[in-house]
C-alpha cells in the first residue's frame, strides 16, 4: 500500500511590529489584532514633515514622514518603546540618541534628535527642502494609524518566498527585516501566498480576508543594519515573481473580529477546494 503523502502545516515563525514609523521593529510572541485589521502598538506614532498635506493626528503617505523610502540610515538606528510609560529611546550603536516620554516637550525634543540626525546623512530628505522643517512627532503612542495604506492592514509574507527571491538576488542572507511584514510564516511554497487574494486564512484562533498584494517601495534597498542601499530589491523581484508591479507578501484584514495570535500558531487557508476550510 502507499504511503499516505504529508499533509502540509503552515506555522508562524515570527512576530513583527513597528511603533514608530519607517524605524526598527519589534520582534513578539504574540499580536493583538485590531478589530478591522491593524495590530496593537503598531505604526503608532511617525516623524511627519512641517508641510504635510495631513492636518493633526490624521494618516498620512510614506512621503510626508522621514522614513526608509527617504532615509535609508534610519535603519542604522535601534528603537526602543514602553508602551506603558510612553517611553521612547532611540540608540546609535551605543550612543544614545535620545531618551524621552512623549510629553508635549519630549515630542519637541525627541524630533529636533531625529531632525538633527537625519541632516547628517548623505542621503536624506530636508537639506535640500527647508519646508519640510521643523519635524513633528505625530500620533498618539496608542493607536495604529501609520500604516502604508489608509485602511491600516496586517502584513504576511512566507520565509520560502524570501528564499527564493534571496537566491534570484545572489543574496542568501538577505533579511525579511527589509519588508517590514507583521507575519513571517514557514511551510508554504514559494510564493504560495500570492495566490490567496480573495480568500480566507486562519492563524490560530483568528480569520483574515486577504486584500491585495504588497507592493514595494525603496525602502525595500536599505539594508537593515548597515543603512545602505545594497540590494536592488524593485528590480530584482519581477525575475523572482512576475507581476505587474514588484510584488513581496500580502496585505490582510480580519474577517469578522480580531483576538491575538502567537508564535507557533497554525496558518490554515480557506475557500473552495481547500480540506482545510474556515467556518461560514
Amino acid at each position: 500500500m502507499a504511503a499516505k503523502s504529508a499533509v502540509k502545516r503552515m506555522r508562524v515563525a515570527a512576530l513583527y511590529r513597528y511603533p514608530v514609523k519607517g524605524f526598527t521593529a519589534e520582534e513578539c510572541e504574540a499580536l493583538s489584532i485590531v478589530d478591522g485589521g491593524r495590530v496593537a502598538g503598531d505604526r503608532v506614532l511617525g516623524l511627519r514633515f512641517a508641510n504635510s498635506a495631513a492636518a493633526g493626528e490624521e494618516w498620512g503617505t510614506k512621503h510626508e514622514f522621514v522614513a526608509l523610502v527617504n532615509t535609508p540610515g534610519l535603519a542604522r538606528l535601534q528603537l526602543r518603546f514602553d508602551h506603558l510609560s510612553l517611553r521612547l529611546r532611540v540608540t546609535s550603536g551605543r550612543e544614545v540618541v535620545l531618551e524621552e516620554t512623549l510629553d508635549d516637550a519630549g515630542r519637541k525634543r525627541i524630533a529636533a534628535a531625529i531632525e538633527g540626525y537625519v541632516l547628517d546623512l548623505p542621503e536624506n530628505p530636508l537639506s535640500s527642502r527647508p519646508d519640510r522643517l521643523p519635524l513633528r512627532v505625530v500620533g498618539d503612542a496608542i493607536t495604529p494609524r501609520y500604516q502604508d495604506d489608509r485602511a491600516g492592514l496586517v502584513t504576511l509574507h512566507s520565509r520560502e518566498s524570501l528564499a527564493a527571491l534571496a537566491a534570484t538576488a545572489n543574496s542568501p542572507d538577505l533579511s525579511e527585516h527589509r519588508f517590514r511584514s507583521n507575519i513571517a510564516i514557514e511551510g508554504a511554497e514559494a510564493w504560495e501566498e500570492q495566490t490567496w487574494v480573495g480568500r480566507k486564512v486562519r492563524i490560530g484562533d483568528v480569520a483574515f480576508e486577504v486584500v491585495s498584494p504588497k507592493t514595494r517601495c525603496l525602502a525595500t534597498h536599505a539594508n537593515p543594519l548597515t543603512g545602505e542601499r545594497d540590494v536592488e530589491v524593485m528590480r530584482i523581484l519581477p525575475k523572482a515573481f512576475a507581476a505587474e508591479k514588484p510584488t513581496f507578501a500580502i496585505a490582510l484584514t480580519t474577517a469578522r473580529t480580531g483576538g491575538v495570535i502567537h508564535v507557533g500558531d497554525e496558518v490554515t487557508l480557506g475557500g473552495a477546494g481547500n480540506s482545510h476550510r474556515l467556518a461560514p
